[in-house]
């Protein structure tokens, strides 16, 4: 746990029970800060930024549960512990319908306190690991939607072409889709382009990335739940099942979805109804699934990843989307439209490419495929002076010549058992992929005299 996290205001309008709190949760490690009134513990919540707050339903300024609404409304990921009197557990009990974590009684036990404020804190962390996870993968969204519309203005390839097609003959059908491929090749753009061109294109898709939540929190979100029907569920939340109503449910790295839960979803896919978490009624559920994962399917149902049930029942159609390495027909227009992109939100002029620049782009192996290519082409752009990018614009390893860019990405160029000189050459090679082409930086890291390197080069054919 973070230190950030791990600090804790008492609100207490009693001066022995907040020294005694401060003295004995300072001695556990938390960060403590204290107040006597309401209006000085809201000011602190704002400056502080707490993770926890201990609050005492009896203070001299403010009623502790209107206090307890104050804190919740504003800041609904803190967590809340209430301290009271014996007197008053129907309010402690009245607290938690408001959002409070828990509560506890005076005179409390030491160990107990502990305890409560351990859990407390890591609810809290999970929440904003959560929220982090969401804001990523909206953030990932929001950067691929400038190729959602169609895939033919941008991608030129045979293969790519041929997916075009496909989906055009089967976008408009209630058919599932199974889409395939290494992560960042474009799958949710053509799962953007499966709902455009369908049916279902007059509501929004809704899109649920399994490998973003943990995997207690993704049938929640999946299927929704009632209100009270975990801890923390304070109110009803329907779900991607319920938003995706009329739509299309994409399902991102579906083989990231824990098996029982599987199970349960091809139920919901069989039966087309499902039932929110504590909830006795069940709902009709009418979407049109796509889901997409990076794993291979083979690989995926060996390892019991994805069951074999459900893989049947998804894989109506299958696209299979190739590796940006091996359709490099689609760097040109992907390169010209992430330039113009990246340029007009920078309010600058669209920079040229200088023809030694573009042939790196063309060479290099992109492991990380259209995705690794747009943060190298928005990194070119932002470099760019006088309105060209030139060779010292792309990323460094984009630089590197073709021999070293396999070094460079830790395998090693050779499998098996290796001859003396097969050793010596690729020894050779990661010393000079480590040192991006200096051969004078790689002679002094080999421990050798930069015309014993050229000889060793030119013995073994390396070109750079």
């Amino acid at each position: 746990m973070t230190t950030e996290n791990r600090r804790i205001l008492i609100i207490d309008d009693e001066r022995p029970i907040l020294l005694t709190l401060e003295a004995l949760l300072g001695r556990h490690g938390y960060q403590v800060e204290t107040s006597a009134t309401a209006s000085q513990g809201l000011k602190l919540l704002k400056t502080k930024s707490p993770a926890l707050v201990l609050l005492d339903l009896q203070l001299p300024d403010a009623e502790g549960l209107q206090t307890l609404d104050e804190i919740k409304a504003e800041f609904p990921g803190t967590q809340v512990i209430i301290l009271t009197a014996h007197d008053s557990i129907h309010n402690a009990i009245e607290s938690i319908k408001r959002g409070a974590f828990h509560f506890i009684s005076k005179p409390y036990a030491p160990e107990e306190l502990l305890s409560l404020v351990e859990k407390a804190l890591e609810k809290e962390s999970l929440l904003r690991e959560t929220e982090e996870l969401r804001e990523k993968t909206e953030q990932l969204e929001r950067r691929l939607e400038m190729v959602e519309t169609r895939l033919t203005p941008v991608f030129k390839s045979k293969a790519m072409q041929e997916i075009d097609e496909l989906i055009g003959a089967m976008a408009p059908s209630e058919a599932n889709v199974l889409i395939t491929g290494e992560s960042g090749t474009g799958k949710e753009v053509i799962a953007n382009d499966i709902h455009t061109r369908s049916r279902r294109a007059g509501k929004p898709m809704v899109k649920l990335n399994c490998a973003a939540f943990p995997q207690t929190m993704i049938e929640g979100e999946l299927f929704g739940y009632v209100k009270g029907a975990f801890t923390g569920a304070m109110n009803d939340f329907p779900g991607m099942i319920a938003a995706a109503k009329g739509s299309t449910l994409f399902l991102d790295e579906i083989s990231d979805m824990p098996p029982d839960l599987q199970t349960r979803f091809l139920r919901v896919l069989q039966e087309r109804e499902y039932r929110p978490l504590g909830s006795t009624r069940t709902l009709k559920a009418d979407f049109r699934l796509v889901a997409a994962t990076n794993r291979p399917i083979a690989q995926a149902l060996a390892e019991n990843r994805l069951r074999s049930d459900l893989y049947y029942r998804l894989n109506t159609f299958q696209i299979e989307v190739p590796p940006l390495r091996e359709r490099k027909q689609d760097i040109p227009p992907l390169v010209a439209s992430f330039v113009k992109q990246f340029a007009q939100q920078l309010g600058k002029p669209e920079p040229a490419i200088a023809p030694d620049a573009f042939q790196k782009l063309l060479d290099y192996a992109w492991p990380g495929n259209v995705r690794e290519l747009q943060n190298a082409m928005e990194y070119a752009v932002v470099l760019a002076r006088q309105n060209l990018i030139g060779v010292k614009e792309l990323p460094t390893e984009v630089q590197l010549p073709t021999v070293l860019q396999q070094t460079e990405r830790g395998a090693s160029p050779r499998a098996g058992v290796q001859s003396l000189d097969e050793v010596e050459r690729d020894t050779i090679l990661q010393a000079l992929a480590q040192c991006h082409g200096n051969k004078k930086k790689a002679a002094e890291l080999l421990g050798i005299q930069r015309p014993t390197l050229y000889n060793k080069l030119k013995r073994y054919a390396i070109e750079l």
